[in-house]
């Protein structure tokens, strides 16, 4: 499809053009535009239909927008804002530099610049700032008949039309009704008859991951958002929610691997910047280990007697590390769902103290028969039966001590008002590394009386 696109450009069959895009999706518009020059990216922008244009500048990523608005009039600009929703374009505005948002801003109309300016003003993080202010808002006393007239006059502007709100004289959310419950009602039955009073909705300052939750919760398509005086100040529909799901899933895998978040595509961000959003941590973590290192060298001569433990060191330190961050993954994703909350840290941490009691055993008892059927019988290692004891006891207390961390953390870390992700792997890794070798030399100090 792209090359027919190309090459009904360099033919300058722009009508025919112009028919087929008419006809294809925006999402699958913009892939086609992807890789053309940018002075044909936008002469084919200018052929398109007006609307169609507007849902294909929605779909893209931020440097095409860049270009485009750059290329665009004030009429042109003026033109495609006012096919936008607000939300995106409030999406567009974030991503783009302060003078070219004080373009945007100066070319909409005044209601549009005034919810703008509304949800701009709501935290990053909050239900306010995903949330648009086209909804269609109907009263108690309405007909079901003249609440059809009313969808019809201004529905082509509204973010849904499935679902519409009820609010009293102050605007206050009162009721919700769907295009269910018109379509099968009677046309003289009034909108107060028919409504659902027990509304689910969500304040302006509430945190987009419990907005994420309550759209699991209760299979929603959209959620009226609240002030504090439960009047209707606008709603989040389940397309935006999907992309703040994606955000918010993308954020936290970045910092799990101790990486700083980024808005940008893996190929959109350039070498420096990811060099920037991984090296702090890489620098935080190498330094961490200088304890590492200061623990081995503090029983440097007990090693120096005992050199067979020096070779089980990076088993002891992995297992550990890896039985950690089992714990905080399975941890931190329950908490990012809402399974568990800072009320349950006893049943949780009771939970992973017999996990830990089991795998711990089962680990150790393993390492113990490996030690003595592959190493001694087998590879024929000058490994004592005691130094076999010493490696699976230090298993079996490391297993136990890192599951605990694993799901201590995250939990404290959210209580405090700290992303839970960032207690993930690196971090509880580093933690448990030092511990083990704690414990490792502490019981071999024990057995062997070095």
């Amino acid at each position: 499809m792209q090359e027919k696109v190309l090459e009904l450009l360099e033919s300058r069959k722009l009508s025919e053009l112009k028919v087929m895009l008419s006809e294809e999706n925006p999402t699958d518009i913009v892939s086609y535009l992807e890789n053309i020059p940018q002075n044909e990216l936008i002469l084919v922008f200018r052929i398109l239909p007006k609307e169609l244009a507007a849902e294909t500048f929605v779909e893209m990523d931020s440097d095409m927008q860049m270009l485009l608005i750059s290329a665009f009039s004030d009429k042109e600009l003026r033109d495609v804002l006012s096919e936008l929703f607000v939300d995106d374009a409030v999406d567009i505005i974030e991503e783009m530099p302060a003078s070219v948002a004080k373009r945007i801003i100066r070319q909409a109309d005044a209601q549009t610049r005034k919810d703008i300016n509304l949800i701009l003003a709501y935290p990053d993080d909050s239900a306010g700032s995903i949330m648009t202010t086209e909804y269609i808002a109907l009263k108690r006393d309405m007909t079901v008949e003249s609440a059809f007239v009313k969808i019809r006059s201004v529905g082509l502007d509204k973010e849904t039309i499935y679902t519409c709100y009820v609010t009293d004289s102050r605007r206050r959310l009162i009721g919700v009704v769907t295009a269910k419950d018109l379509l099968l009602s009677a046309p003289e039955q009034t909108i107060g008859e028919i409504m659902e009073e027990n509304v689910i909705f969500s304040f302006t300052t509430d945190d987009k991951e419990d907005v994420i939750q309550t759209f699991e919760k209760y299979d929603m398509l959209a959620l009226p958002v609240v002030d504090t005086e439960n009047r209707l100040i606008g709603i989040i529909t389940v397309d935006d929610i999907i992309d703040v799901i994606q955000e918010e899933n993308t954020e936290d895998i970045e910092k799990m691997a101790a990486i700083s978040p980024s808005d940008k595509t893996y190929l959109k961000t350039g070498i420096f910047e990811t060099v920037k959003s991984r090296i702090p941590w890489l620098v935080i973590l190498m330094l961490s280990c200088t304890f590492t290192g200061w623990i081995i060298g503090a029983f440097e001569s007990a090693l120096a007697v005992q050199t067979a433990l020096i070779a089980f060191i990076p088993m002891i330190m992995n297992t550990g590390g890896n039985s950690g961050s089992q714990t905080s993954v399975t941890v931190i994703r329950a908490l990012s769902l809402g399974d568990i909350a800072f009320k349950d840290v006893f049943k949780v941490f009771f939970k992973e103290f017999r996990v830990s009691l089991i795998c711990g055993a089962i680990l150790s008892v393993t390492n113990y028969l490996k030690i003595l059927l592959l190493d001694i019988l087998i590879l024929g290692e000058n490994i004592t039966n005691t130094v076999a004891l010493v490696v699976s006891f230090t298993i079996f207390a490391t297993v136990i001590f890192a599951k605990i961390v694993g799901c201590l953390l995250p939990i404290g870390a959210k209580k405090i008002g700290l992303d839970p992700a960032v207690m993930a792997s690196p971090f509880i890794t580093t933690l448990v590394d030092a511990v083990s070798l704690l414990i490792y030399f502490t019981i071999a100090s024990a057995l062997l009386s070095l």
